[in-house]
């Protein structure tokens, strides 16, 4: 957790000793032995702990690197291109998740050691909005052989994601719906002022152009067509079908008509069918879901008297719609949220939880449901409730004594969500969810693959991810592969090589000639050490007295009041600028990867540390060292702010 501004502005933020060390240590007889240097440094490539947190595996270091302007795009593409390019690579939707995701990257980020985190989820939210505005599309990269064809059984995020992914291999295939449309739980999970619909259709109409995606939009897989003609008419079958159930409250009398659960409350607003909901509206659970409802609840408000037949659990329900005619007659709904937790231990984002009360909304923390109370009618009027308290295995237990209840007209259960598996028990693991292995196999289907909520209810970034390693599990099966181990740290890595090929300075071939002791041949990548697949870079590696107190630019937010919440369905987030975007990317502090300080050239005593020809030079390859004079005296590693140089090379 980042400290807060007022302290940071009273003391430094970086301590050059541990507590109890006093001393400088002597390192003439650890570096010098007669004439000649003990260690000298290498260049390794680690990955920063940002790309390490993030469950898509999005290389975030390298689109702030081309954001700040450290990494020159190629000729004749400008860098909000690139950038898109880069940052798409592992997840196709920048625009959507620069919104909603609550950012484990930012968690991660080694600069809330400094003062506070970068602002990655904005930057991404910038990324994504300039595509928008610029119509940038993807290129297929491989031509569809046309030979094998995959069955996706899902398009939300995660199976819109294996159709990018396997498009991009040279694989077709057809997604199966059994919505209207796609999105999955962008477009009926998540409220379109936080998830806007132009954005979210053009991100999806930019995968589906890639061409040779097929789209069968409402059929269900299991009751519309049958798991063995898909077996018949593809190659490999993937599900990525979510989670679209949800746990009622484990209490008695949850079975009343008006406790519903989150997820079908907010699919029924997100379809445009839910217009009010009721006058007192409670809701139990802590995550993002169960903010979304309370914050759905608090602008769709109540209207007196309304029709039975036209109660929410009713339209929820989907026996009926309500009439837009309700819109104009709306007042505002008294809503409460609980939670088992207090605010520091609830899994909802802090910007969130904030959002909510701002906008109205009573929350009560570290409290427990105990019982629905029923009318005569069998309805919902109370919710009994006490405060919580946790055993010592992790169970939570009322307080005795401590029970009250809170009138209501509706309760909403957002504790949990599982999967509809109707027609598909043969896949049922018990829990309402599938099994699949490490590599997002089915474990006991050849041929079919899992990914997303179904194997278990996470996020969307997650779900994303692990639809980026089925696809690469399903390039192997079909080209009758073993799949691959893993990398330890698994995410979208930056590649020398791969740079080195774009900026036209590739090795030569290696004309199989002996050589001996430093060598500047031109076959291969001198002093250079790639450990990004197996280490990710923590802050003590990192010279942070060079990155001065620098505030946070944070995007704009138009959430509005508990006086304005009743129909407001305006977006929440106002993006960056491009020069402000370009600003905060500028606080990366590029963790395990040079951007060119000049620290290690300028402190170099011997001038044995040396900028990289101009026309010789590119990300990662900006400095090199002579070893004729270096002597060893770790300096340039002292100094280096990114923890990019190792005292590697010698005994």
């Amino acid at each position: 957790m980042a400290t807060d501004t007022e302290q940071n502005s009273e003391k430094l933020t970086f301590r050059a000793y541990q507590d109890g060390k006093h001393q400088w240590e002597d390192w003439q007889d650890a570096i010098f032995s007669a004439d000649h240097s003990h260690k000298c440094p290498t260049y390794v490539h680690r990955t920063p702990p940002c790309q390490g947190s993030c469950p898509s595996g999005e290389d975030v270091r390298g689109w702030l690197q081309i954001v700040k302007g450290v990494e020159k795009p190629p000729v004749g593409m400008d860098w909000e291109e690139y950038a898109f390019q880069r940052s798409t690579d592992a997840n196709p939707f920048p625009a959507m998740m620069g919104r909603v995701c609550p950012a484990p990257c930012e968690d991660g980020c080694n600069r809330n050691d400094v003062e506070d985190y970068v602002g990655i989820n904005s930057i991404e939210q910038f990324i994504g909005d300039t595509a928008f505005e610029k119509k940038y599309r993807f290129s297929s990269s491989l031509p569809a052989t046309g030979e094998k064809k995959v069955a996706i059984v899902g398009g939300g995020p995660a199976g819109l994601t294996a159709a990018y992914q396997l498009r991009r291999k040279g694989y077709g295939s057809v997604i199966f719906d059994d919505h209207a449309e796609l999105g999955g739980m962008m477009r009926y999970g998540i409220p379109g002022y936080r998830t806007p619909r132009p954005h979210l259709d053009h991100e999806i109409q930019r995968i589906l152009a890639m061409g040779d995606i097929e789209v069968r939009t409402g059929i269900k897989v299991g009751t519309d067509i049958s798991v063995a003609t898909l077996d018949n008419d593809f190659d490999a079958v993937l599900w990525t079908i979510g989670c679209q159930t949800g746990r009622a409250l484990p209490v008695p009398g949850s079975d009343a008509p008006n406790c519903v659960s989150g997820v079908k409350f907010l699919e029924a607003f997100n379809q445009g069918i839910l217009k009010v909901t009721a006058d007192r509206v409670v809701c139990v659970g802590g995550g993002d879901t169960s903010i979304d409802v309370v914050s759905v609840a608090r602008r769709l408000g109540k209207i007196k008297n309304i029709n039975k037949s036209h109660r929410p659990e009713a339209v929820i329900g989907g026996y009926v719609a309500h009439d837009s005619a309700y819109v104009a007659l709306r007042e505002g709904a008294d809503v409460t949220l609980t939670s088992l937790f207090p605010r520091e231990q609830m899994t909802a984002t802090e910007e969130e939880v904030d959002d909510a009360l701002h906008e109205g909304v009573d929350i009560k923390y570290g409290v427990i449901p105990l019982e629905v109370i029923k009318n005569e009618e069998g309805r919902a009027i109370a919710l009994r409730m006490a405060e919580c308290r946790f055993e010592n295995d992790g169970r939570p237990v009322p307080v005795e004594g401590s029970e009250f209840d809170i009138e209501c007209d509706l309760i909403v259960s957002a504790i949990g969500q599982g999967g509809n598996l109707e027609g598909l028990e043969e896949f049922d693991n018990g829990r309402g969810l599938m099994d699949a292995d490490k590599f997002y196999q089915h474990t006991e289907r050849k041929g079919h693959f899992v990914a997303g909520d179904i194997i278990r209810p996470h996020l969307l970034t997650t779900a994303i991810g692990q639809a980026s390693i089925a696809s690469d599990s399903i390039d192997q099966f079909l080209r009758d592969f073993e799949p691959s181990k893993r990398p330890k740290v698994d995410v979208r890595h930056f590649n020398l090589l791969d740079k080195l090929r774009e900026s036209a300075l590739e090795p030569e071939g290696y004309d199989h000639q002996q050589e001996w002791g430093t060598c500047d041949a031109n076959f291969a990548i001198h002093n250079y050490e790639d450990r990004s697949a197996h280490e990710v870079i923590p802050s003590e590696k990192l010279f942070l007295g060079h990155f001065a107190f620098t505030p946070r630019n944070k995007r704009g937010s138009r959430g509005p009041g508990k006086e304005e919440v009743l129909s407001h369905f305006e977006e929440r987030h106002v993006g960056l600028t491009p020069e402000v975007a370009r600003k905060e990317a500028d606080r990366c502090m590029s963790c395990g990867m040079c951007f060119e300080c000049d620290n290690c050239v300028i402190y170099c005593p011997v001038d044995a540390v040396f900028r990289v020809k101009k026309d010789q030079s590119t990300l990662g390859r900006y400095v090199d060292t002579d070893y004729s004079k270096c002597i060893g005296c770790h300096i340039c590693s002292d100094v280096c702010p990114t923890g990019y140089i190792e005292m590697g090379m010698g005994e």
